[in-house]
């Protein structure tokens, strides 16, 4: 059974941080997990993933402001996004991924959820 739940988001100001939610089955949860955003015009980016273990990579534009972390548990994934700016405005996905980070379910993405910042 595929659950990928992605919430959190929200409209902001520059300077602004949001917190994003990825609530998976538990199958699915087991795998490294990761977020992606997609902004119009653009094509699809990982911004951050973090393994079963926990151990965390980040595309280079995030790396210092967003902070990934999954709570085993609950099957939630997290990231915290802190110092948006209007680069940083799209829709964010999350994913189950293999160890090379390409995704269990290229086809199947949900609604995603929408960050917008903006002055």
């Amino acid at each position: 059974q595929v659950q990928l739940v992605a919430s959190g988001g929200g409209s902001v100001h520059p300077g602004g941080s949001l917190r994003l939610s990825c609530v998976a089955s538990a199958s699915i949860f087991s795998n490294t997990m990761g977020w992606f955003r997609q902004a119009p015009g653009k094509q699809r980016e990982l911004v951050a993933a973090i393994s079963s273990g926990g151990s965390t990579h980040y595309e280079a534009s995030v790396k210092g402001r967003f902070t990934i972390s999954r709570d085993n548990a609950k099957n939630t994934m997290s990231l915290q996004m802190n110092s948006l700016n209007p680069e940083d405005t799209s829709v964010y996905y999350c994913n189950a991924l293999y160890s090379d980070y390409t995704t269990f379910f290229p086809d199947y993405w949900g609604q995603g959820t929408q960050v917008t910042v903006s002055s």
